[in-house]
């Protein structure tokens, strides 16, 4: 196909700013429907982004012959029957992370892909960001030698300014989320791993609820042993105090060290004495670059930027994580 023409299932906050727009603003793409179960927040929708048609009925807009790929913006628990009627109808489908609640919905989508024409790619958006290929090709230049060890640290308070608050906080209710922040936030640090380091051999990790203050896990802890050797350790932590918050990925090699905050926007290097830090513009539309990628390979012109092959193998790892005490 030489066009790719969209619509959004679940045009919800996520969709505003960070993906909605950038349909229309990358080359044979175009937005031509969206749906949203509130017929008015629909409609209200596409016309302030100037989408020609709206639903409120997700199977109707799949149905809709002028569309050919498909977008699920919805919280998780949704994911797998939207991204199975899309598939079955022969759509490309782009799924939002964390692609579903567990490993084996995952999978489910995976084996319908087999069978369908369709093409699914996974909204794992940093992949495509220049940031993070910029440390991408410092390991693999060997700018900071072999990687040794990985600490990832994400802690936030009991409601996180990083975090869009819905009135329904859906992300806290583990029916339609999968679990907690952890569910919502882990799978951007997780596929970064998996993306820098390949295939691992090995992962497992704990979660538990400390603070009692919502029915979901806030602390979740965890390793993964990279076939490459390399070791990961990460702590998510959502019951801490403001002052205490912090967001850090630090990468140690053989001969230096290359940190970042995985929702920010600067890269320090260290090596030896020597220490320089690169800064990122923040991008309008944080999906776009990913979205450029997931349109090449939905015309045969480019890889799939993020498989559900890679999805399958981050929820396993997540619900490997996410194992209660």
């Amino acid at each position: 196909m030489s066009q790719i023409s969209w619509g959004i299932i679940g045009c919800g906050n996520v969709t505003e700013k960070k993906s909605g727009p950038a349909f229309n603003k990358v080359p044979d793409s175009k937005l031509v429907a969206v749906m949203r179960r509130n017929a008015e927040k629909a409609a209200d929708y596409a016309g302030r982004h100037n989408v020609p048609k709206w639903y409120a009925n997700g199977q109707e807009l799949i149905d809709d012959a002028e569309i050919n790929s498909v977008y699920v913006a919805t919280p998780p628990a949704s994911h797998i029957d939207y991204a199975l009627a899309a598939l079955k109808a022969g759509k490309n489908v782009y799924i939002e992370k964390p692609i579903t609640l567990n490993a084996a919905e995952a999978i489910t989508i995976a084996d319908a892909v087999k069978q369908s024409k369709g093409k699914v790619s996974v909204a794992h958006y940093r992949r495509g960001q220049p940031m993070f290929l910029y440390v991408k090709d410092l390991l693999n230049s060997g700018a900071i030698g072999e990687v040794r060890t990985v600490q990832i640290k994400m802690w936030q308070s009991l409601r996180p300014q990083l975090i869009t608050q819905t009135e329904d906080n859906w992300r806290i209710n583990p029916a339609l989320s999968g679990g907690g922040y952890f569910h919502d936030l882990a799978p951007h640090q997780l596929d970064l791993m998996l993306f820098f380091f390949g295939e691992p051999e090995y992962y497992n990790g704990r979660a538990l609820n400390q603070s009692g203050y919502y029915e979901c896990d806030d602390n979740v802890s965890g390793q993964i042993i990279f076939k490459n050797k390399v070791v990961v350790n990460g702590s998510w932590n959502f019951n801490v105090s403001v002052d205490e918050k912090i967001d850090q990925c630090l990468i140690v090699g053989s001969t230096g060290s290359i940190s970042f905050p995985v929702f920010g926007h600067d890269v320090t290097v260290r090596v030896g004495a020597d220490e320089k830090t690169v800064h990122f513009a923040p991008l309008e539309h944080v999906q776009q670059p990913m979205i450029e990628k997931v349109v090449n390979y939905f015309k045969g012109e480019g890889e799939n930027p993020c498989s559900i092959e890679e999805a399958v193998l981050l929820m396993k790892i997540i619900d490997a994580f996410s194992r209660p005490l």
